[in-house]
């Protein structure tokens, strides 16, 4: 049976904390099933802190 990935889009005001983690996890946990992205209204660099929380 073929089964298609469904795409997710995450999204929030700078797309620099919430919705970049969002998409991260989702990517590494479900990965096989789901396709996730990122977005922002008002885009702006992502927090550093992301990254360190996130490693």
């Amino acid at each position: 049976m073929y089964s298609q990935k469904k795409s997710v889009l995450f999204i929030c005001t700078h797309n620099a904390v919430r919705s970049q983690m969002a998409e991260a996890i989702l990517n590494k946990l479900y990965g096989d099933q789901y396709t996730a992205f990122s977005a922002g209204t008002d885009p702006a660099q992502i927090d550093p802190l992301v990254v360190l929380v996130m490693k």
